[in-house]
């Protein structure tokens, strides 16, 4: 938790990366980190608002309908019904698909709906503008430096997660939902998220293996008496 929001009671949270990346995430944002590992990451944005800042390396944010990529560059990106992805500073490429598109000077503002393809434009919508958050205005300041040599406190448990508060997150492709049975099988204990997967298992075959083990189970290989020493 770092610094207060653009509206009372809101606070914004802040990641800082070994590589130099600073990222802000807004108000009841939803997003999941995939994958880091020395000065490159992914972050996957299901909802809600990002700003990234990154002078090196290779950054992806993704969401649903968009991804973009940076290997030097201020991207803010706004997940909602449809997302905008607007290029501040440095380069970047938004991909959909099959479908990318670099940054340039008149290329700066991204915007795809569901079913839609890109929208390219050289300044972003004064919607887009109104509604982020007002500290993304400013450079992102780095903080990680006020905390060396402290303890890191100790995570708290707060309960245990319900299938409505993870159902978004499952609802992602399935190369985004790797991992996702290791973690939350302990939870199939509850009967209440057990009957929630086996209701979806269709859209997570993923889990069929592990709610029905029988169904995968092989057969011993019969015994070929041909086989036998002679004179058995």
């Amino acid at each position: 938790m770092d610094r207060p929001g653009p509206c009372t009671g809101c606070w914004l949270f802040s990641l800082e990366f070994a590589g130099g990346a600073v990222v802000e995430l807004g108000p009841s944002t939803r997003v999941f980190l995939f994958s880091q590992g020395g000065s490159s990451a992914e972050l996957v944005l299901v909802s809600g608002w990002l700003k990234g800042e990154t002078t090196s390396g290779t950054y992806r944010y993704a969401t649903p309908l968009v991804t973009a990529t940076t290997k030097g560059g201020n991207v803010l990106v706004h997940a909602a019904e449809a997302t905008d992805v607007f290029v501040e500073r440095g380069t970047a490429t938004v991909a959909a698909g099959g479908s990318a598109t670099a940054s340039s000077a008149t290329k700066i503002f991204f915007t795809r709906r569901a079913e839609k393809p890109i929208a390219a434009a050289g300044r972003p919508s004064q919607d887009f503008i109104a509604t982020m958050p007002v500290s993304f205005r400013d450079a992102l300041p780095p903080r990680a430096d006020r905390f060396k040599g402290k303890k890191a406190p100790d995570p708290k448990r707060d309960h245990d997660v319900s299938y409505a508060e993870v159902e978004r997150w499952f609802a992602l492709s399935p190369g985004w939902r790797r991992g996702f049975v290791g973690r939350f099988k302990p939870r199939l204990e509850d009967s209440a998220f057990r009957q929630s997967i086996e209701d979806h298992l269709a859209a997570l075959p993923e889990w069929d293996p592990i709610l029905h083990p029988e169904k995968y189970k092989t057969e011993p290989a019969p015994t070929n008496k041909s086989d036998s020493p002679p004179g058995r």
